[in-house]
Order: C-alpha cells, then sequence, then structure tokens
C-alpha cells in the first residue's frame, strides 16, 4: 500500500483521540486491521455508550456534533472526522463507522492495496555474473 504516512497518522491520531474521548471510565479501545476484497481495513473500536442511529449519517460533516454540550466540554472543533474522510478519499478509500447504543462503536477507513509486482533481475536490467 502506497500512502502518505503523516497523513494516515493524522487519520489515526483523530480516530484514536475520539475513541478516548467518547469511551466509558475504561479508556478501552480496541485498535486492528484486515483484509477485505483489495483493501486493507483499519479500525478503532470504543466501548463506550455509543451513537444514536440518526447520527451515524452525519458524523463525518464539518462540525457536526451529537452532543454540543459535551463536545465543549471534551474540546475539540468538529473538524477531526471530516479531516479523516477527506485523508483518506484523497488515499482512494472510504470511511465509515457502525455503532450500538450501550455498546461503543467502530469506526473504520479502507485504503486499497497496491497491485506492485516485483520486477526480476533481468526485467530490470540488471545483469547477472
Amino acid at each position: 500500500m502506497f500512502a502518505d504516512r503523516d497523513a494516515i497518522h493524522q487519520v489515526f491520531a483523530n480516530l484514536i483521540d475520539n475513541a478516548l474521548k467518547y469511551a466509558s471510565g475504561t479508556k478501552k479501545l480496541e485498535i486492528g486491521a484486515v483484509a477485505k476484497a483489495g483493501n486493507v481495513e483499519f479500525y478503532v473500536r470504543d466501548f463506550g455508550p455509543g451513537i444514536s442511529s440518526e447520527h451515524l449519517q452525519r458524523l463525518f460533516e464539518r462540525f457536526y456534533r451529537v452532543d454540543k454540550a459535551r463536545s465543549r466540554e471534551a474540546g475539540g472543533t468538529g473538524l477531526g472526522l471530516a479531516i479523516v474522510k477527506h485523508i483518506v478519499l484523497n488515499h482512494g478509500g472510504e470511511t465509515g463507522v457502525t455503532s450500538e447504543l450501550g455498546h461503543g462503536s467502530v469506526f473504520w477507513f479502507r485504503l486499497p492495496v497496491s497491485k506492485v509486482e516485483a520486477e526480476t533481475p533481468a526485467e530490470s536490467g540488471a545483469q547477472s555474473a
């Protein structure tokens, strides 16, 4: 996979920061990656209160906040998930979230796997001795 390391670092930083802000008192997170049909799906799971389904479609919009009062307490600009979305889109990927009230949320992003063929020495112009 080819990606801008600093940009992908920003994606992870934003997702982990959000998960820690909104997770329950345990601050337990699960971070992982799985291969899925030519992509790698990275995810950050929290075990907090979850997000009501009517908010899920708007979470990646600029300045959108589920709970404005709690967001002010926790800090932030409301831009983190929008930044995540745009970085991932610029890498040819996609973002999403699943959540269940009382059981936490999973924020994920998928990036395409590069199709890089390994060159043999003959193909690269290298000569053997």
